[in-house]
């Protein structure tokens, strides 16, 4: 159904949600009725290696939810599966559009995309609208005083917070607009097997974090307990919003819960400024290093079969669920960049497959930060030791016990496929031959 008037199109990426929704917001706000619209991109879809991969029921679940709420009033949410390029001549075809609304994504990719569709837009008089919203601060809002980006996290934090006012974390009033949706009746969404996919039947952790805030710097390092929320996959889809999150975490007593949203936004702003580091090495010196690369080693990592138990257990957690606790994510890249000395890149990879919070700013930032390749001032020789890691934060073996049930018994649990002081010796000497050519 044609609108004489023509409508506002916004279009869904990773922000499923109609409340606080900036770019959603002001095409609410436009005047002209709002055509809501996703595109399952094939683009993004078609190198997916898993057909149950978890992210993609996710979406869709979301997806369907959206899509249920906007047709309790009156209207619908229009769903596509192709590349960006051609879902978008499909809208042109059937909707006279006025204009065009979205959120800003950062990625590599995603900025690429926006700028063609954005020029195919302009070449039919219709403008593509970006606004800030997976965000507190944007990708130059917090720079230094000569205008440069910060490529160190403690004097960018404390800029961001200088930085920080209230309305930086208000709540986008939507609901008052709601009465503003295009009103009509979307085809029937895609199905996930006419896209190659079947559901998956993980469970997906619900948005609830507010019980673990309080205690966060004393309950986070401790994979053994539930010291952390697990929100990561809602804020990297947008089924929750920054400003909601922030907002919390700002109103606490303790900071820590906030300090690791700016963590985010700051390999976030690192990726925009030096979209390179998304596969070479920040520090250029560091792409000298001689890796290993042994294959059979590194599928020992994969599997969870490296014979260092807190290893194993977090490797473990990521194949079966999708998630692995922050400390074991900084313990096993540690144990594969330094111990095995496989190139970073490889894991960050793994990482990317199996992930259900993968964002590739963090993902990225957190490897480099292990291998020593990153914006991180600490030295190269910072080397995790993974039993003196199990003894700090497992003491107990809780973590341990439940996903490396056989360590209990020593006949059946592998020995180390590398000892520890052997390997410590090596990285020093390789990284010290790479950064002194």
């Amino acid at each position: 159904m044609q609108s004489k008037e023509g409508v506002a199109v916004f279009w869904f990426r990773r922000d499923l949600r109609l409340e606080d929704n900036a770019g959603l917001y002001y095409a609410l706000k436009s005047g002209k009725p709002v055509l809501p619209f996703f595109i399952f991109d094939k683009e993004i879809l078609d190198d997916l290696k898993d057909k149950d991969d978890a992210r993609v029921t996710f979406i869709y679940q979301a997806i369907e939810e959206l899509k249920a709420a906007l047709k309790k009033l009156g209207s619908d949410l229009l769903v596509v599966y192709d590349t960006p390029e051609y879902a978008w001549k499909k809208v042109l075809e059937k909707y006279s559009v006025a204009e065009a609304y979205t959120n800003h994504d950062y990625e590599p990719y995603a900025a690429q995309r926006d700028t063609q569709i954005a020029a195919s837009l302009k070449g039919r008089g219709i403008a593509l609208k970006t606004y800030k919203d997976q965000v507190i601060f944007d990708r130059g809002e917090v720079l230094k005083d000569d205008s440069k980006p910060y490529t160190v996290f403690t004097p960018y934090k404390r800029k961001w917070l200088e930085t920080l006012k209230p309305f930086y974390l208000t709540a986008y009033p939507n609901k008052k607009y709601f009465k503003n949706f295009y009103l009509f009746e979307a085809p029937a969404m895609p199905t996930l097997k006419e896209m190659g996919f079947v559901k998956s039947d993980r469970v997906f952790p619900d948005k609830e974090y507010r019980d673990v805030m309080d205690d966060y710097s004393k309950t986070r390092d401790y994979p053994g307990i539930k010291g952390t929320s697990r929100i990561g996959i809602h804020l990297r889809f947008g089924t929750v919003s920054i400003r909601q999150l922030a907002s919390d975490g700002n109103s606490c007593n303790e900071k820590t819960w906030l300090n690791e949203l700016i963590w985010r936004e700051f390999y976030m702003m690192v990726l925009y400024h030096f979209p390179q580091t998304m596969d070479h090495a920040f520090r250029p010196e560091y792409d000298r290093i001689q890796w290993v690369n042994d294959e059979k080693q590194f599928e020992a990592w994969c599997k969870g079969e490296t014979g260092y138990p807190i290893v194993d257990a977090g490797m473990r957690e990521l194949n079966a669920t999708g998630y692995m606790h922050n400390r074991v994510r900084m313990i096993t890249a540690s144990f594969l960049s330094k111990d095995l000395l496989i190139d970073w890149r490889w894991g960050e990879h793994y990482f990317a497959q199996k992930l259900l919070d993968y964002e590739m700013a963090s993902n990225v930032g957190g490897w480099q930060w292990a291998a020593g390749s990153g914006t991180d001032a600490a030295p190269y020789f910072r080397i995790f030791n993974p039993e003196s890691q199990q003894k700090k934060f497992d003491p107990d073996l809780k973590y341990i016990k439940k996903w490396v049930p056989e360590y209990a018994d020593f006949t059946k649990y592998p020995r180390p496929i590398v000892d520890h002081k052997f390997a410590r010796e090596r990285c020093l000497k390789a990284f010290k031959a790479a950064l002194n050519r």
